[in-house]
């Protein structure tokens, strides 16, 4: 019996063991909450201390406070670390919430993030500066990158459309109210075609207007065709359809100035045109020419682009701009375009020159950037969101004018048919 016991006891011993390595590997969300952020926390709550001396990030205490330590209590004066304000536990890793003492500034705490990633055994450590004084350390118990699954909470709302997940676990959202205009760069096998079928995903459940243009015959945007107003798969028909753009950006202006406003937010619900997303796919595309008789067609899409990215604005028009490479190599017209693309997003790309491309005439920090030579940067990666190959159903004009209608206003049925006189469905 007690043999029995004894083996039994081995084997539960091993397969929790086992179950545990199993976790870790398979299912590290699992492993993270059962044993790495006990085990993480712990470490932190002891050794934060002596973790943030050793790293400099402690300031000596005020002549008062050093005083009554020496004084009343007795005790040698220390140095002073940040004071923890909130620890909270996540799916991913944990939050910490700091109060820096005078001294001290978030830029400190960020040159230190690599340190204090290796003294608490966590995967990485990114800061973030919460409001003037109080900087959130996000330290993530695991690559979140390998296995990309978007936070539960993580929903379209309003123009903001959760795309990709950042490396500190948190989502990264394209919110088309702070970046209107955007450019998207990354060579092949980055991740640029899965950011844009996910952004496209997550637009398609907002009441918004969507037109693409891919010039590669439609192969990357076609099966998002029913729930798309208007599909051009060629530099003509882009021309076309980006000069419908213009008519209706200024048609907007007029709406707008006959109500004295200056913002499409601004007016009435009732009277609110939809917003109109436009997803440039492959932009070079629709600049280059193979024959003089093309300059005629490439003028007219390059001056409805800049007109587009200068003014749409405010009518709720927004450009979606995706390329692997987008500079004044392209000829007239792209670095005056790239200059009104306040949105910039880099994925992996093949060299340090289209990285800087993209960034280098960014003041801001960038929003999410993959490239591997950046590791400054916010790296995201965005979750697979595979293609839905089925043949869309043929449908008359007036079934597919009432399937865009039910999710824009009645005023936006011209716009609609406008959009299939240029597919040939009207």
């Amino acid at each position: 019996m007690a043999d029995l016991t004894m083996w039994l006891e081995a084997t539960g011993t091993l397969a929790g063991a086992g179950g545990l390595g199993y976790a870790k590997v398979r299912a590290p969300r699992v492993y993270w909450s059962l044993v790495g952020m006990p085990v993480t926390w712990g470490r932190f709550t002891f050794s934060y201390r002596s973790t943030m001396d050793v790293c400099g990030l402690t300031v000596q205490p005020s002549g008062l406070r050093a005083f009554f330590t020496r004084s009343v209590a007795r005790r040698e004066v220390q140095p002073v670390p940040p004071k923890i304000r909130r620890v909270r536990g996540t799916a991913t890793g944990l939050r910490v919430t700091l109060r820096l003492p005078a001294g001290l500034e978030p830029a400190d705490v960020i040159a230190s993030s690599e340190r204090l990633r290796r003294a608490w055994g966590v995967h990485s450590v990114t800061v973030a500066e919460t409001k003037p004084g109080f900087v959130e350390l996000r330290m993530t118990g695991y690559d979140v990158l390998r296995r990309v699954k978007m936070p539960r909470k993580a929903r379209p709302h309003d123009m903001a459309v959760p795309v990709a997940v950042r490396e500190d676990g948190t989502a990264f959202e394209r919110d088309y109210r702070k970046a209107p205009m955007a450019l998207t760069l990354g060579a092949n096998h980055s991740g640029k075609s899965m950011y844009q079928r996910n952004l496209i995903k997550g637009l398609a459940r907002l009441p918004v207007a969507l037109v693409g243009i891919d010039c590669k015959r439609g192969v990357e945007q076609s099966a998002f065709a029913p729930r798309l107003s208007a599909l051009v798969t060629t530099p003509d028909d882009a021309a076309s359809v980006l000069g419908v753009l213009v008519a209706e950006m200024e048609d907007r202006f007029d709406l707008l100035s006959r109500h004295g406003v200056s913002d499409l937010r601004e007016l009435p619900a009732e009277l609110r045109p939809v917003p109109v997303i436009v997803l440039v796919d492959e932009v070079a595309e629709l600049f280059l020419i193979s024959s003089k008789k093309d300059e005629e067609r490439r003028e007219r899409i390059v001056t409805a682009l800049i007109r587009l990215a200068q003014m749409a604005r405010a009518t709720g028009i927004y450009l979606e701009i995706c390329g692997q490479r987008f500079g004044s190599d392209l000829g007239k017209g792209a670095t005056m375009l790239r200059a009104q693309l306040t949105g910039r997003v880099v994925h992996r790309v093949n060299d340090k020159q289209t990285a800087e491309m993209g960034l280098a005439d960014v003041t801001a920090k960038p929003h999410a950037t993959s490239w591997q030579g950046a590791r400054s940067m916010n790296r995201a990666t965005a979750p697979e969101s595979p293609k839905q190959r089925s043949r869309p159903k043929m449908m008359t004009t007036e079934e597919w004018v009432q399937m865009h209608l039910r999710r824009a206003p009645a005023r936006d049925e011209e716009w609609v048919r406008r959009a299939l006189v240029l597919q040939g469905r009207a």
